[in-house]
Parts: structure tokens; C-alpha cells; sequence
């Protein structure tokens, strides 16, 4: 799985989860658990992990929607 975004904006998790499920990309939302525990701190963020496989897609996906900014290295 790789890492296609980083975030503690509930929104733009949101966001994201319904692109990648519209486009049936399979996708884990990572430590949105832990960044809760954490409270206003955003020591942790939660991380949007897709397969390796569908990286360049779900990248390109984001560009397309002008989302590219909200995108990890």
C-alpha cells in the first residue's frame, strides 16, 4: 500500500474516500483512530494508503479534481 495522503481535515478525507470509491479504487484510511486519541496535536496524521498498483491513477484522479495540493511527496 502506498501513502496518497496525509491529513487531520475531516473533510478532505471525506473527500478523498468518495473519489477513490467512485473511481473503485480500493483504498485504507490508516490511524484515523490514533489522530483522534491525539486531540488537536496533529503529531499523527491520518494517512489515505491505496495499492501500490493504482497509485498513478488515484494520483491523477486527485489532480483532475484540483486536489492535487492535498497529495504526499
Amino acid at each position: 500500500m502506498a501513502e496518497l495522503v496525509r491529513t487531520n481535515d475531516p473533510v478532505a478525507i471525506s473527500v478523498v474516500e468518495g473519489l477513490l470509491t467512485s473511481a473503485e479504487i480500493p483504498y485504507d484510511v490508516a490511524d484515523r483512530n490514533m489522530s483522534v486519541l491525539d486531540g488537536l496535536i496533529e503529531v499523527i496524521k491520518v494517512r489515505v494508503l491505496v495499492p501500490d498498483e493504482r497509485l498513478d491513477e488515484a494520483r491523477e484522479l486527485m489532480v483532475e479534481a484540483e486536489l492535487g495540493d492535498w497529495l504526499s511527496g
